[in-house]
């Protein structure tokens, strides 16, 4: 099994920005977690992370290349949650599970977080439980 973890605009600054909303883990650290449960697991991870909404548009689009078969994703879209129909279009495309997921709850923040454009084509969201939101979608793969 293959899963590909993208990381969205600004997630690259984890640890150093906002970490009353994101924690104090790096990206670098979630990755690291990510990896060691994807060993135990016997499943590969492949991490990748843009602030360009393009880049990460293509990188879904990967999901149908015959050479990179991935059996789900998991997206932190950031802000582009909120605000990306080309993402939203790039998931509608594909015909590979996508878990959304977010640290903070986006819910319980401010109201221009609370409607996802891209939650409507993703198999399920996860968010408010910090970097335990990437392991519980990692987990969900591992079950199918």
């Amino acid at each position: 099994m293959k899963i590909l973890v993208i990381h969205g605009p600004n997630l690259n600054m984890l640890g150093k920005r906002e970490p009353e909303h994101y924690g104090s883990m790096s990206m670098e650290q979630i990755n690291e977690s990510l990896a060691q449960l994807a060993e135990k697991s016997k499943i590969e991870i492949e991490t990748f992370q843009s602030n360009v909404e393009g880049e990460i548009v293509s990188k879904i689009h990967e999901a149908l290349d015959v050479g990179k078969p991935y059996h789900g994703i998991i997206l932190n879209a950031g802000a582009y949650t909120h605000t990306s129909i080309a993402l939203r279009d790039a998931i509608s495309c594909i015909n590979v599970p996508v878990i959304e997921v977010h640290l903070s709850n986006i819910h319980a923040r401010e109201e221009f977080r609370h409607k996802s454009l891209i939650a409507p084509v993703c198999k399920g969201q996860i968010a408010g439980l910090g970097a335990e939101s990437y392991v519980l979608a990692l987990r969900y793969f591992n079950s199918q």
